[in-house]
């Protein structure tokens, strides 16, 4: 499926200590799907392992989980082992849809949060995508290759400085909930190892002291910290 951008491996965190009702109603159009069986799952612990809280089979293209958690958290829709979409567990009744092209959670003030960052962020990767195309078309139309190249090149530097600020923009406007970690464990999934970079240093210089004590940003942050005194000692011997 396309533009199941994030590999949310693995995504949810705790935070209020009331239990609520949470009901999750979804519709899916993926011909693929129809007849499995999706779970609904959270992180667990620091070793990022993910426990299935409910599932469900797909049947005529609808599915529904429900249940009561204590808290509000972060979690991901899988199909066996790969994520499909992720959704925030939370008091209320959540409507996600899984198409093609974008899947979406609304229905309650994260969801909807969180489905609209996912747009945009989704709008700005197809646009990257869409470069290779772009080129491919303009040197057929006739303009000299290295206008092109030139060209998209800072086209595809714009959108990817658009990219990291909606992503550090939203972290930091949710370091007080369950969005601003989820969506940081997201970013630094994509790296090989633990790093500190500009992004990464900025996000843990603005945010609130909520995030900072999150365990994974915690074991993430010392983490990274030891690679990064790993590679100045290197440099040193070199």
């Amino acid at each position: 499926m396309k533009h199941i951008c994030y590999t949310l491996m693995m995504v949810s965190m705790l935070t209020a200590s009331c239990s609520s009702q949470y009901v999750v109603n979804g519709l899916s159009t993926v011909e693929s799907l129809e007849g499995k069986t999706l779970y609904l799952k959270v992180y667990k612990n620091e070793n990022e392992d993910m426990q299935t809280i409910d599932s469900s089979n797909v049947v005529h293209g609808k599915f529904r989980f429900s249940g009561v958690l204590d808290s509000t958290v972060m979690a991901n829709v899988f199909l066996g082992e790969t994520s499909v979409m992720p959704v925030v567990i939370e008091e209320g009744q959540v409507s996600l849809k899984i198409d093609e092209n974008i899947q979406s959670a609304t229905g309650t003030p994260l969801n909807d949060s969180l489905s609209s960052f996912i747009r945009r962020k989704t709008l700005l990767e197809t646009q990257l995508a869409e470069l290779p195309r772009k080129e491919g078309q303009m040197i057929m139309d006739g303009m000299d290759i290295d206008e092109v190249t030139e060209r998209l090149r800072e086209e595809a530097q714009g959108l990817s400085m658009q990219n990291d600020r909606l992503v550090t923009h939203f972290i930091l406007s949710n370091c007080n909930n369950v969005l601003g970690p989820g969506i940081f464990m997201i970013l630094t999934s994509n790296y090989r190892f633990p790093i500190l970079n500009p992004q990464i240093e900025e996000i843990t210089t603005h945010a609130s002291p909520y995030f900072m004590n999150h365990p994974y940003v915690r074991e993430y942050l010392k983490a990274a910290e030891a690679n990064m005194a790993k590679i100045r000692e290197q440099h040193l011997k070199e």
